[in-house]
């Protein structure tokens, strides 16, 4: 039987615009302590003008992997290139559980947090959505972010815009730009999965 962890995330929440967050150093640091073994991969997978994707696989030997995917341009920041980085790692330690499980939803965009920077993904207000037992991204509009990681990854797949609002139409019923949070996420894993086929 494993060892008990012994890294407290709550020691390491901090209030970033009203909202509990755990840094992705400290998610790192969670993640190494119960699987030093663990493997963590991350690849540049598109960088156009001033835009940078990003993909993250992490890996719990004997147990269970996740891929998260991060974009950011230079309009949001100056180290772009980072931060895409960080983020595509957030994501994938999130979906172990690491970190944001008290999330309502899966959308880690960059918050403004004061005039001196952003951070990379979502601040979590766990006063919110302690007991939630579903995330509202159903009916939220899809973000322009969302927006453009679509068009990016049809394009890889070799999609034009028309192909991709047509392909959006007959699926959901709406185009691109109509759909909504939880639609975006479904279409850019469809999308993903095509692209890895």
């Amino acid at each position: 039987m494993a060892e008990k962890s012994t890294f407290e995330p709550s020691k390491y929440i901090t209030r970033v615009g009203g909202g509990d967050y755990l840094e992705v150093k400290w998610r790192l640091v969670w993640f190494r302590s119960e699987h030093p073994e663990g493997h963590i991969e991350t690849e540049l997978v598109s960088h156009e003008g001033a835009t940078a994707v990003f993909r993250a696989k992490v890996t719990i030997p004997g147990g269970g992997s996740a891929t998260g995917w991060g974009s950011e341009s230079a309009d949001d920041f100056r180290d772009y290139l980072e931060k895409a980085e960080t983020k595509a790692l957030g994501r994938a330690l999130a979906a172990l559980g690491y970190g944001t499980q008290f999330c309502p939803d899966f959308e880690f965009g960059a918050t403004s947090t004061s005039a001196t920077g952003a951070v990379v993904d979502s601040p979590i207000d766990m006063e919110r959505t302690r007991g939630r037992q579903r995330a509202d991204g159903a009916t939220s509009p899809a973000t322009p972010r969302q927006i453009k990681f679509l068009q990016a990854i049809a394009r890889e797949v070799g999609l034009s815009e028309e192909e991709l609002d047509a392909e959006a139409q007959e699926t959901f019923g709406n185009r691109v730009e109509e759909l909504s949070r939880r639609d975006a996420s479904t279409l850019i894993e469809s999308l993903q999965r095509r692209r890895a086929g």
